[in-house]
């Protein structure tokens, strides 16, 4: 971790990026806003390699908007940073905040996320074996078996969205940081060993590794081992760490063998591990910064290293062009893990998204209310105002 002099913000990234609100960019076209949005990330990317701060500023923010992408993540907090407002807490778009009961303020600029654009695609084998795609719809070469329909990629645009600060309307509870009751550290070691289970994992808390370790994954085995002498804070944190080995470091990791970051590159593989706890115990209100910092400090000389393998091994345009391309690779399987993890352990907020309030509306008492002063409290709990 950086010295804490250090400016952990994203101001030197957002002064660099480019001003997506800025006047006249509303009339961008679509392949200049996902350029835009594309040299933005670009930008904070190169900013978190060089300074391990920023890269636990982009972990921060991926507690609070889980769910979402890494890369979306940060687009959203260099926007947010630009106009010199609080960190995005609760993201929608125009209309999903209208089904909400709520209207964006007028004036306000969107923010922009990069979204997939998709097609409705027929699977089909042909005569002579070969497998291919055509749009739903088209018609089916004679003789060709239908395999089913599936939803594919078919490029990239960008999608206007708003934070609840730029707002109005019903009473919505929105946590914020630092508001949420004192977390149960033995409630999400629970949480976290029914991850392990759901994964095949065995979880065994014992004193074998004392001295050594204070955690291990054996993936042979199928089993986890946390140490019995530590307390349950530092329980739930090495469980988390190595939930992030069994989610990205398996035998079948080809994504991060393929540059350096599988179990064989252990400099990038712990820190990945490392910074998927942190993002899962913060979200759950827990703050391990100083315990991760020997990982976390290491964050830019095991990026620098992975790049610097994949020079010397010369295996062709596949590896990472750039320690950047490294960094999004990273930011992207940390954050698609932590999902995984926080999907099962349910913490307290909606994860970023609006729509999660329907599907999890478990919040903490001591919240902020968007637009009006909180009602009184209920002895049912918080009160959720609109649909």
């Amino acid at each position: 971790m950086a010295p804490a002099t250090e400016d952990k913000s994203l101001s030197a990234a957002t002064d660099a990026a480019p001003h997506l609100h800025a006047p006249g960019n509303s009339r961008m076209t679509p392949e200049e806003r996902i350029t835009a949005l594309t040299d933005g990330l670009h930008t904070i990317l190169a900013k978190a390699v060089e300074s391990p701060a920023h890269w636990q500023v982009l972990l921060d923010a991926s507690a609070t908007l889980w769910r979402y992408s890494g890369g979306n993540v940060a687009l959203l907090m260099m926007q947010m940073a630009q106009r010199g407002t609080e960190e995005p807490t609760l993201v929608a778009g125009y209309k999903e905040w209208e089904r909400h009961g709520r209207t964006v303020l007028r004036g306000e600029h969107a923010l922009w996320v990069i979204a997939p654009r998709t097609a409705r695609m027929n699977e089909i084998t042909l005569p002579d074996g070969t497998r291919q795609r055509i749009p739903v719809g088209q018609r089916v070469p004679a003789n060709a078996v239908e395999d089913g329909k599936k939803t594919v990629i078919t490029g990239w645009r960008g999608q206007a969205v708003f934070d609840v600060s730029q707002t109005e309307g019903t009473p919505l509870l929105v946590p914020r940081a630092g508001a949420e009751s004192a977390p149960d550290a033995s409630e999400l070691w629970h949480s976290l060993a029914e991850v392990a289970r759901r994964h095949g994992f065995d979880l065994n808390v014992t004193n074998a590794q004392y001295g050594l370790t204070s955690g291990f994954t054996d993936f042979a085995s199928r089993s986890v081992q946390v140490g019995a002498w530590l307390n349950d804070e530092e329980r739930a944190a090495v469980l988390a760490h190595e939930l992030g080995h069994v989610l990205l470091h398996g035998p079948n990791d080809d994504v991060g063998r393929l540059y350096g970051s599988s179990a064989d590159h252990r400099g990038l593989a712990e820190v990945e591990a490392e910074s998927v706890a942190y993002t899962v115990l913060r979200a759950h209100g827990i703050d391990r910064g100083p315990q991760s910092a020997s990982y976390l400090a290491g964050w830019a000389d095991a990026v620098i290293g992975a790049e610097s393998d994949a020079r010397a091994q010369d295996a062709g345009s596949k590896l990472p062009a750039s320690r950047v391309d490294i960094a999004k690779s990273v930011l992207g399987r940390v954050t698609a893990a932590s999902k995984g993890i926080l999907e099962i352990t349910h913490p307290p907020g909606f994860g970023g998204k609006i729509a999660a309030a329907d599907a999890d509306p478990r919040v903490s008492q001591p919240a902020a209310y968007a637009g009006v002063e909180g009602p009184a409290t209920s002895a049912d709990g918080p009160v959720m105002a609109g649909p």
